[in-house]
Formats: structure tokens, sequence, C-alpha cells
């Protein structure tokens, strides 16, 4: 990997806690099987990706931190995210939920640990002890995942903390404007999970575009995010995808083309309604 490509990889958003993330990242949701999760991850660091997304309820946080431990890159040179599941929501039992995460990774510190959704009822006192570890330095850095405006005006209120990272479902037809304007205001990075729509790639404009620059549908939905300011974390568990998901940064969508990515809009989503958390 030449020197250009390399800092490709690391360059990334400056966070409201002074940490850079990278723009490009793995996600691991689904790679339940040990030996499964270990290759994709081992694949990703060898191509060049220095984020890894993970989370406790995926069941694979030992196999990730295994090949961050032994991919031979010095620890710093990596982003680790994890997440704390809904059913150990609640102010001591997060304190506790996030040690056990660290164990499970063998890892001396997680660079970020989010709420994974905001449970009705717990995420607010859980914000609370996420603030806590913040404070006491355990995690570098914290955030949320799935939450809307109400939920991040309550939580910031209670605790003058406001989370470096919202991760939401976005990509485009499901834009989320009124949600990034208000991270935009608060210095709230977004991220996006899901930003290949599941492999519902399938849509004239993309197949256009993707023409129009010599690039997949995947590649140009990706750098659509990117180019709005958004962080992504596409998941694959195969080589080719996650070589050809990382070739992103040699290229650049014209105002023209971004704008028509934006009116594919429809609000639709491929995953779970924040406002209607029963899991």
């Amino acid at each position: 990997m030449d020197e250009a490509t390399d800092q490709a990889f690391t360059e990334g958003p400056t966070l409201n806690n002074g940490a850079t993330m990278p723009w490009l990242g793995l996600g691991v949701y689904k790679v339940w099987d040990a030996d499964e999760a270990l290759r994709a991850v081992s694949t990703a660091i060898a191509a060049g990706y220095r984020s890894i997304d993970t989370a406790s309820m995926y069941q694979n946080e030992e196999a990730v931190g295994r090949a961050i431990r032994e991919c031979g890159l010095p620890r710093r040179e990596l982003f680790v995210t994890t997440k704390l599941w809904n059913t150990d929501q609640g102010y001591e039992s997060t304190l506790r939920a996030f040690e056990a995460s660290r164990q499970r990774l063998g890892l001396e510190y997680i660079d970020l640990y989010l709420v994974h959704w905001p449970v009705p009822g717990k995420y607010r006192e859980t914000w609370r002890a996420m603030a806590h570890l913040y404070r006491e330095g355990n995690a570098r850095g914290i955030g949320v995942s799935n939450h809307q405006i109400p939920h991040l005006i309550a939580i910031i209120e209670d605790t003058g903390v406001t989370p470096a990272v919202n991760q939401i479902e976005l990509h485009p037809l499901l834009t989320q404007k009124d949600l990034l304007q208000f991270a935009r205001e608060q210095g709230i990075q977004p991220e996006a999970w899901r930003p290949l729509m599941g492999g519902n790639l399938d849509l004239p404009l993309l197949k256009q575009l993707a023409e129009k620059y010599g690039r997949t549908a995947a590649q140009i939905a990706l750098r659509w995010s990117m180019q709005n300011g958004v962080v992504v974390i596409p998941k694959s568990v195969h080589e080719e995808r996650i070589r050809e998901n990382s070739q992103i940064f040699d290229f650049e969508l014209d105002d023209e083309d971004l704008a028509a990515i934006d009116g594919l809009n429809e609000n639709r989503r491929f995953g779970p309604d924040p406002d209607h958390v029963n899991f």
C-alpha cells in the first residue's frame, strides 16, 4: 500500500473528544462464526481498513479482538468501536457491560463505546453511566446509535455531555437530513450503518452514476455518504467486496450528482424504527 492510500484510510473527521475517526470502517453485524469474523477483520486490516465496528450483541468481540491483537499493527493505529446492548442498559449494568466487552476484546482500551438503541425508560440513565465512563477515562470516546433528535436533546440536557458519534441507518433511500443538520449543530459525528441498503442497490440512478464514474453502485453510495460528512461501516465477509468497498477515496461525485442521489429519499428503513424499540 502506498503512502497516499494509507493516508486515505487513516484520515477522517475529528470527533468532539479530539480523536480522529476514519471515514471507512468494517462492520461485522451477523458475522456469528468466530473464524469467519477473524478472517473478515484480518482481511480488512490487510486491505487498509483502520476502523472496526462490533457490538456485544454480535457475539464476535473475542474474534475481533484477536484479529486486532494479531494483525501486527500498533494498537494506536486502529479505531475500535463496540456497543452496549439493550438488556444491559441502566447505570450499574452499563458499567459492568463495558468492562465485559473490554475483556472479551482483550484490549486495554476501546476507542468508541456506543449505546446501541434508545431503550425507553433506560436510555437517559444509561447515558449518565456512559458519561461516567468517559470522565473516568475508561472509554476514550462515547456515543450513541439509533438516537433521534429528542433522545439526543434529553441526554445532553441531563449530563452536559454530547455524544461524539450517532450511528444511524442512512443511505440513499433514507437520507435523514434533519438528523444530520442537528448533528452538525451539536458537534456530533454521524455514522451510517447499512449504507448499502442491505444490497438493495438496483436503482437506475446508481447504475447510471456507476457507469459515469467507472465504479460500482456500492462505491457510488458509499462515496455519497462520505461527501455528506458521514462515516461509513459497510459489512462484508468476502475479500473482493471488502476491497471493493474501500476503493472510494480516489474519485469525487459532483454537486449535481450528490443532489440527484439526495432526491432518491423515500424515508425507507431496512432496519427497526428507533422510535419503536421493543427488543
